[in-house]
């Protein structure tokens, strides 16, 4: 996260004087990420645990309905995030810096946008921030959360009773603090390899289950009723979802004119991104049909090896990708304290990093079940950080440019974002009355009970 410049206010008359600035060649970064390094990270970031419950997506909109949706909610999402790149670089040259934050895009777009906009680019850059580091940091406590329940269940599956789960998420406190403390993306960017080799190693295994002993394409419906679609919809929608980690990849590239482009680095890695939850939502929801659960790793059987192999890969890539949206909590954190503290120094920086961490999972340890609360606070969070922001954006970014098309189009794309706001939002707050329902609990201890092997 960088500041922009005293000068972003300028007007526009005169920012077309300067047409000849190049924030490209003026952008000088110590630690800068090559394309492939970077495709790496959007990879990661793009290919998160969400990719299990493609499975179960399908389930809601049919086989062949699942294809052409995901299709769909995979263009929503890349246009948005290609819009806001796109902005970017118009920005760049607008008020002369060599790049900007997704709060600071924000910020300058509203400023320099029509006269309702200007009152509001204060307010809109402190949104934004604030909301990235809520989705952010609470997604970094979820993924405690499950990488200790995969390796509860193995544990309990050998040795033969079960530890509270608790123990497991402090555990991984001191893992953690050192994954944190890798520098900067580029030196993340093995780490992301790494979590890439060993997320493609589960969903290996994981399609292996899937495609052994399919049944007929004509025993699961092609196409799912309409009152299931908007839980299609949530499930992939913030699944794929990666704006938070966009605007940084793009701002420690080398060369960050690659990053867009018909064969651009976001292009080519979306379109890696949608053809896996495409393949995988298709296969797992064919070969499971109605016995689908909410991660395709549950219907994967805990007595055989390759199963829990799949386990123990999945739960290391998300390991690994906590350090990525990491990454994210903490420039917003420490951009705050550098411009409050002048003589903050790494030592301060690596303090800030382990006190994050631990904050993160002592949440996770106090709340277990905060998983549908982060539901929520995403369902909210990605469908205006995603869709309606970059849409906003944009308006005011060419806002004395505006076509037919482009309003006709971006006013589709709003709609979307608040149908996603809304339902992801009723899907999460039932979720969390389903987690807390007395009535519910004593179900699930009855059942759990019933189906405890009897000791001999």
């Amino acid at each position: 996260m960088r500041e922009v410049p005293e000068n972003r206010q300028k007007t526009l008359r005169n920012q077309e004087k300067d047409n000849y600035f190049d924030p490209f060649l003026e952008r000088n970064l110590e630690h800068p990420t090559t394309n492939g390094e970077t495709l790496t990270h959007l990879l990661k970031a793009s290919l998160g645990t969400g990719i299990l419950a493609m499975p179960l997506a399908f389930q809601c909109s049919g086989l062949i309905t699942g294809i052409f949706a995901t299709v769909f909610v995979s263009f929503v999402c890349t246009y948005c995030s290609y819009s806001l790149v796109k902005c970017a670089h118009t920005l760049y040259r607008r008020t002369r810096v060599s790049s900007m934050s997704y709060a600071d895009v924000a910020e300058v777009a509203f400023a320099n946008g029509p006269k309702w906009s200007r009152n509001f680019s204060s307010v809109t850059r402190q949104s934004v921030l604030w909301l990235l580091f809520v989705t952010y940091f609470g997604t970094c406590s979820v993924y405690t959360v499950i990488i200790a329940s995969n390796f509860d269940q193995l544990f309990t599956y050998h040795m033969g009773y079960e530890l509270n789960l608790r123990s497991f998420i402090a555990i991984l406190l001191i893992p953690l603090i050192l994954l944190s403390y890798v520098p900067n993306l580029k030196y993340l960017a093995p780490v992301s390899m790494v979590a890439n080799l060993l997320m493609a190693t589960g969903l290996g295994i994981t399609f292996y289950y899937t495609l052994s002993d399919m049944p007929n394409i004509s025993e699961r419906p092609v196409v799912g009723s309409l009152e299931m679609f908007p839980s299609f919809f949530c499930l992939t929608v913030f699944a794929m979802e990666a704006i938070g980690v966009v605007m940084p990849l793009e701002n420690n590239m080398k060369t960050p004119r690659n990053f867009l482009g018909i064969f651009g680095v976001l292009n080519v890695g979306m379109g890696g991104v949608t053809m896996v939850y495409i393949l995988l939502g298709f296969f797992g929801y064919l070969k499971y049909g109605e016995a689908t659960k909410s991660s395709i790793t549950l219907n994967l059987p805990i007595e055989d090896v390759a199963a829990q192999m799949a386990k123990i890969c999945i739960s290391l890539a998300v390991f690994c990708t906590y350090g990525l949206q990491f990454f994210v909590c903490l420039e917003i954190i420490w951009t705050k304290i550098q411009e409050n503290f002048e003589k903050s120094t790494m030592f301060h920086n690596y303090v800030l990093r382990t006190v994050l961490v631990t904050l993160s999972v002592l949440i996770a340890v106090a709340v277990p079940t905060i998983g549908p609360f982060i539901g929520l606070i995403g369902a909210f969070c990605f469908s205006l950080l995603g869709i309606v922001v970059p849409i906003l954006i944009e308006f005011a970014t060419y806002w004395n440019n505006v076509t037919i098309w482009m309003t006709l189009r971006n006013v589709v794309l709003i709609i979307v974002g608040i149908l996603a706001l809304v339902f992801g939002t009723v899907n999460s707050v039932a979720d969390i009355i389903a987690a807390y329902d007395p009535a519910q609990a004593v179900k699930c201890a009855i059942n759990s009970t019933l189906t405890e092997p009897i000791a001999e």
